[in-house]
C-alpha cells in the first residue's frame, strides 16, 4: 500500500515540485496551501507522514504541529524551513517535530529523510507493547506516561514525545553512561540524519522539567565527550 503523505506549503511552485517528486517515488500525496487547510485535511486520511513549511498564512507549521500533538497523534512531522537560525530548529523540536530540512534542499536528501521517517513510524507501530505503569520516577520527579507530564517540587511541566522517551530510556538504565550515539539510535532511530546537538537540546529541555535546579543537575549528568548518565 502506498504511504500517504500530507504536505502543507504555501509557495505553489515548491508545493507542486514536492508533490511531483514524492508521487514519482510512489507515495500518495495530499497537498494543502496553508496550515489551516492542512488541519482540515488531516482527519480525512490515515497519513503516515506530515511535511510542513514553517512560515505559512492562517496557521504556521509550528501551529499545525502543536495542534496535531495536542490531538494525541504521533504521526512523524518533517519541517521545511528557509531559516538557518538554531532557535527556529529548537522551537520545532520542542513542539514535537521529528526532523527538518532547510531550504534550498536536494531531492535526494528530502527523499532520504522521508523514507527514514516512514520506516521509523512503521517500525514503532509494529512493535508489540507490554503494559507499562502509568507513572515512573526519574530522580525526584514523577513522570506520567499518559499525560506526558513531569512533576517535581510542586510544579508540573508538559513533556514532548521525545522528552518522554528520553526520560524512559534514562530510567531504564540507572547509573549507566549512555553515549550520544546510543541515545540518538534509541530515541530517534538508526536512520536519523541529524546531529548530536539535537540530543543535547532535548536533554537541556528535559532537565528544566525534571531537575529541581536545572543549571546544577543532579539527576541527568553530562559525561563530557561521551554522553549522559542517569543518577537515580
Amino acid at each position: 500500500m502506498k504511504a500517504k503523505i500530507l504536505i502543507a506549503e504555501d509557495d505553489p511552485n515548491i508545493r507542486l515540485g514536492l508533490v511531483a517528486t514524492l508521487e514519482s517515488e510512489g507515495y500518495a500525496v495530499t497537498a494543502a496551501a496553508d496550515g489551516a487547510q492542512a488541519l482540515k485535511l488531516f482527519p480525512q486520511e490515515k497519513f503516515e507522514l506530515v511535511v510542513l513549511d514553517v512560515m505559512m498564512p492562517k496557521a504556521s507549521g509550528y501551529d499545525v504541529c502543536r495542534e496535531l500533538r495536542a490531538r494525541g497523534t504521533r504521526v512523524p512531522v518533517l519541517f521545511l524551513t528557509a531559516k538557518g537560525e538554531e532557535v527556529d530548529k529548537v522551537v520545532g523540536l520542542k513542539l514535537g517535530a521529528d526532523d527538518y530540512v532547510t531550504k534550498p534542499f536536494g531531492v535526494h536528501e528530502l527523499l532520504a529523510r522521508v523514507e527514514a521517517l516512514l520506516r521509523r513510524g512503521r517500525s514503532s507501530a509494529a512493535e508489540p507493547t507490554a503494559p507499562q505503569p502509568a507513572t515512573f520516577r526519574l530522580g525526584t520527579a514523577e513522570v506520567d506516561r499518559r499525560k506526558f507530564t513531569a512533576t517535581i517540587a510542586g510544579r508540573m511541566a508538559t513533556l514532548t514525545a521525545r522528552e518522554l522517551r528520553l526520560a524512559e530510556v534514562f530510567a531504564e538504565h540507572p547509573g549507566e553512561v549512555l553515549t550520544r550515539d546510543a541515545l540518538l539510535n534509541t530515541v530517534w532511530g538508526v536512520d536519523y540524519f541529524g546531529t548530536t546537538r539535537t540530543l543535547d537540546q532535548h536533554v537541556a529541555q528535559l532537565r528544566k522539567k525534571v531537575e529541581v535546579e536545572p543549571e546544577s543537575p543532579v539527576t541527568i549528568m553530562t559525561v563530557h565527550g561521551v554522553g549522559y548518565r542517569y543518577d537515580g
